[in-house]
């Protein structure tokens, strides 16, 4: 289950500060208390960023804004018209947002190899999070940028089912090495609680690799897909003929 949390000021969307507990207690309702039968993942943004997100016609938003359910609403100001991109412009900002995030996501990968070699664990470990956080930003197009990359997974795999096949889903422990990367985002950096060994973080960097190769797949193939559909447009396009007016002198 997603949920997006729209607040009145932008400052509220700072998750680390204002969210955290509530993000906690959906985990622990989930994981122990059992009282979710499936997970729930929420993100938070300012009326006005979602308002530029429809108005730019970013696919996260706009199918929020069609098949969203409000499960409470304080302020009766209405969400901004969505406005649809077209085939050329859908192309051409899929062909941006896959070459910004995928080279964003190798420079990481390659520090997060580095921090292994050199046994800088906690340093690798964040930097393998903030691998995989982009390459799931490569998946969802245009989704708003988030660190939380279960909910960024979640979105990747309900859009690609092939994705299922990069994380385990069986022995527990295999399971609870995706939490500890999620983790790191943050109790990499600043709790000194935080531990990960030489095995697991190789055995993430595995995974992050497989998702490297499988998202650069799916991306390839949908922005195939989407030139396509530009090309198909503009040869749709009817012919503008030209008139001339002569005089006779």
């Amino acid at each position: 289950m997603d949920i997006l949390v729209i607040v009145n000021q932008k400052e509220l969307a700072d998750v680390a500060a204002y969210w955290s507990v509530a993000e906690q207690r959906l985990i622990d309702a989930y994981l122990i208390e059992k009282r979710l039968n499936t997970p729930a993942h929420f993100i938070v943004h300012s009326l006005q960023q979602v308002n530029q997100g429809l108005s730019h016609g970013r696919v996260f938003f706009m199918e929020i804004a069609e098949q969203g359910i409000a499960l409470y609403e304080a302020d009766d100001r209405e969400l901004a018209k969505p406005k649809p991109k077209t085939p050329p412009e859908a192309a051409a900002a899929a062909q941006d947002y896959f070459d910004d995030y995928f080279s964003e996501a190798m420079q990481a990968f390659e520090v997060a190899k580095f921090g292994i070699e050199k046994s800088f664990f906690r340093k690798a470990a964040f930097d393998l999070h903030q691998t995989a956080e982009r390459l799931y930003h490569t998946l969802t197009f245009y989704t708003p940028y988030d660190h939380n990359i279960a909910f960024l997974r979640l979105q990747s795999e309900g859009r690609d089912p092939t994705l299922f096949d990069v994380w385990p889903r069986g022995p527990r422990r295999e399971r609870a090495m995706f939490q500890k990367l999620k983790d790191a985002y943050l109790k990499a950096r600043y709790s000194k609680h935080y531990q990960i060994n030489l095995d697991e973080l190789n055995w993430l960097a595995e995974r992050v690799e497989a998702l490297g190769k499988t998202s650069h797949s799916i991306c390839s193939a949908h922005i195939a897909k989407l030139k396509e559909k530009a090309r198909h447009r503009l040869c749709q396009r009817p012919l503008q003929r030209g008139f001339s007016r002569y005089r006779n002198d």
